[in-house]
């Protein structure tokens, strides 16, 4: 019998082909930094090495032609990965990254956390494997596909926080069911989530922002931090816009709402 799958919870995977820069760094940088597709993901192993030491190009090869000089990335500082502090501010996973511009940005201002970014649209990938060489940031895993997939098999209480941003709407009613913000998905956040730790969502869609206070709060393993109008009209302080954000597509100004893990 074969396997029923969920119904996929974005639009397209490819656009326009790839820029010749993006398409070679899908070949050479991604498998340094991809997480495995099969198993458990064991967060030692993922995060033990740099993906690239200092002065070396891909394979140990040194830069040979236009395409290498950027995959120099800068060498890991000593204790890249201190045990989290009592914040939580450990692990971080990032559902649906888009370009990479928010993923990139955080790595880089924060290199003692450790990130995993998972985007579906190929043409995002491309991008954020641009954002991360030029960054030359070493704390970004990435996930080319279904956050549902990685989400499965992280281990328990894991994540010290999760950010949703800006997550195809779905904006017709007949769509709904394709929202990635459902019970099932809400019940393994709640899984790999640490006690305390935050899951951060934006949307610039009305209905979205209701949908998702009502499903994420029917679990009672989160609850909602806002305390004032102001913050969830307002970004978090460290917020980085994102691509998306900038077009204001939707029918209202961004909303953002933060849970926390009880």
């Amino acid at each position: 019998m074969s396997e029923v799958r969920p119904l996929r919870s974005y639009g397209r995977t490819k656009a326009r082909p790839l820029k010749r820069r993006q398409a070679a760094l899908m070949d050479t940088l991604l498998p340094y930094l991809a997480v495995p597709v099969d198993g458990e993901i064991d967060l030692g192993a993922l995060f033990d090495d740099p993906p690239l030491p200092c002065g070396e190009g891909v394979g140990g090869e040194g830069p040979s032609n236009d395409l290498s000089p950027g995959l120099l990335l800068r060498p890991s500082p000593a204790g890249l990965w201190p045990a989290p502090s009592p914040q939580g501010r450990g692990l971080v996973f990032e559902i649906g990254f888009g370009g990479g511009e928010h993923l990139v940005a955080q790595a880089s201002t924060h290199p003692e956390w450790r990130f995993i970014g998972v985007e579906p649209f190929l043409n995002g990938v491309g991008s954020c494997l641009r954002h991360i060489e030029e960054s030359g940031a070493q704390n970004v895993r990435l996930h080319h596909g279904d956050a549902r997939d990685v989400l499965a098999r992280l281990p328990d209480a894991s994540l010290d926080r999760v950010y949703i941003l800006f997550p195809d709407p779905w904006p017709k009613r007949r769509h709904w069911k394709r929202r990635l913000i459902q019970p099932d998905v809400i019940a393994e956040l709640a899984r790999v989530t640490k006690p305390g730790a935050a899951v951060r969502f934006a949307t610039d869609w009305k209905n979205y922002a209701a949908w998702t206070l009502e499903v994420f709060l029917k679990d009672k393993r989160f609850r909602w931090s806002a305390e004032r109008p102001a913050d969830w009209r307002e970004p978090w302080p460290d917020h980085v816009p994102t691509r998306y954000q900038e077009k204001r597509l939707g029918d209202c100004p961004p909303i953002f709402l933060e849970f926390a893990r009880v």
